[in-house]
């Protein structure tokens, strides 16, 4: 029989102290290799940790609840056939060898020493701006070692101007998005470490005003508002009411658009694309791969393919909006990746078709039925709503004429599609009934000036008309 081995959470994206909200098998269990063993609901998506081999579950580490990371335990499964030398076995440690006190030539006395991990963890490391990682701790030195003393701790004050916050890179480059220093920020987590959600409560209470000296640090960062606090009203006392409570994916996506809108200077640039001729090719293609489409082997074609396939071209001809802000540089983008929206039953989400320019309408109809498909089902996984460089916000199949949608963070425009109508285009003799799509492009005027919007969804309405001038 073989000694049960662990199954530890893979790479999850970069997601720290994800909750598990389903655990999926018992003891006793008997599970195939890549088998669900937990279900974990990250921000905007639910994930299955898999089983790293077949075997027998013999204990489930984790309950309902429980905030994992990656290379978290979950739990112990005995190996069956096979998968006993496929299994990830631990390397034992070399027990220690203490060198006797007459070796050393003198008695060793006892030193207290602060607890300390048994290897450099992201716990035990701070990250200095601009250089390497450093130690937060010495190593503790061997017993019988000439050079043992007891460990220093590092003083950030003693060489830099400020102290280095307790935080992980992650956090780091989280706060730096939102504008925070977090040298004002308390951090709750263990040992004074700081967490993405002390960073989102120390915005709330800025925007609030309720952190004494935040509205000022947050403003000096380009992020206060000095707004006042949120009305309180009892609204029973006017009528029967119902409190329901957002879901997680409402909650996120809001503290996201509302960051995005207060820190971006939006502008929306309305145009109209004549795409009487595309759609047209549209029913055709989808007439003749109808037998395909209905076999699953084919997505239906729909008028947002073409829109990703055109704004494709219209991002490399302007490439400053395939870009992103970092501090003072314009990072352009080699790649093309496109967003776009999803409205599924728990909230809107944004998965990311990548490489858009390598494909042609028909594969990307089938791929973005295939993530829409995900987002649905609350499937989507956290890389498949990374990277995105542009983001298209369809809203033809409900209504409206135009609206102004919200920049998706860090890109620098998004573009609003609303219903088509026919109308009457007068073609030089006569009015003709042209089927006519209305564009709305938002865009970060820190980042795009009005005159190179006008050219891009002129360029872009352009190649709606005739698609054919995406390949000039």
């Amino acid at each position: 029989m073989a000694a049960p081995m662990e199954a530890r959470v893979p790479d999850i994206g970069g997601y720290d102290d994800v909750p598990v909200i389903e655990v999926l098998v018992k003891p006793g269990d008997i599970v195939a290799k890549d088998q669900g063993l937990v279900t974990l609901e990250s921000d905007k998506a639910t994930m299955e940790v898999p089983a790293p081999f077949a075997g027998t579950v013999k204990e489930v580490k984790v309950k309902l609840g429980d905030a994992l990371s990656e290379g978290s335990l979950v739990a112990l499964i005995e190996p069956a056939g096979d998968a006993v030398a496929a299994a990830p076995r631990a390397e034992p440690e070399a027990p220690k060898k203490e060198k006797p006190a007459s070796e050393t030539g003198a008695q060793v006395q006892p030193v207290d020493v602060p607890a300390q991990p048994d290897r450099l963890t992201e716990e035990s490391i701070i990250e200095v701006e601009g250089g390497a990682p450093v130690p937060a701790m010495a190593p503790i030195a061997e017993p019988g070692d000439p050079a043992s003393r007891p460990p220093l701790r590092f003083e950030a004050d003693a060489v830099l101007p400020g102290k280095v916050p307790y935080a992980s890179p992650a956090v780091r480059l989280f706060a730096r998005e939102l504008g925070v220093d977090l040298a004002q920020v308390a951090g709750t987590q263990r040992g004074g470490r700081i967490g993405k959600e002390d960073v989102q409560k120390y915005v709330k209470a800025a925007l609030s005003g309720g952190v004494a000296g935040a509205a000022s640090a947050t403003t000096a960062a380009g992020g206060g508002l000095n707004l006042i606090p949120w009305p309180k009203v009892d609204f029973a006392k006017f009528g029967e009411i119902e409190s329901k409570p957002l879901s997680r994916i409402q909650k996120i996506s809001g503290a996201n658009l509302a960051r995005n809108w207060a820190m971006i200077p939006h502008v929306t640039q309305h145009d109209d694309a004549d795409i009487t001729d595309l759609e047209a090719l549209r029913v055709a293609l989808n007439e003749e791969n109808a037998k395909a489409i209905a076999a699953g082997k084919a997505g239906k074609v729909t008028m947002l393919a073409f829109l990703i396939k055109a704004s494709v071209a219209a991002l490399k001809k302007y490439p400053n909006f395939n870009a992103s802000l970092d501090g003072d540089n314009l990072v352009l983008k080699k790649y093309c990746n496109i967003g776009f929206a999803a409205d599924t039953p728990n909230g809107l989400v944004v998965p990311v078709l990548r490489d858009a320019d390598k494909k042609g309408v028909v594969e990307i109809a089938k791929e973005m039925g295939e993530l829409a498909a995900l987002a649905r089902d609350g499937k989507l996984k956290p890389e498949q709503m990374q990277g995105g460089c542009f983001t298209i916000s369809s809203l033809g199949g409900i209504g409206g004429t135009a609206f102004t949608p919200i920049i998706n963070a860090p890109e620098v425009a998004i573009l609003g599609v609303s219903k088509s109508e026919t109308k009457p285009v007068w073609s030089g003799e006569k009015f003709k009934p042209r089927l006519i799509l209305p564009l709305s492009l938002s865009y970060d005027h820190r980042v795009i000036d009005g005159a190179a919007a006008a050219r891009f969804t002129t360029y872009l309405a352009q190649l709606l008309g005739d698609l054919r001038r995406a390949m000039l």
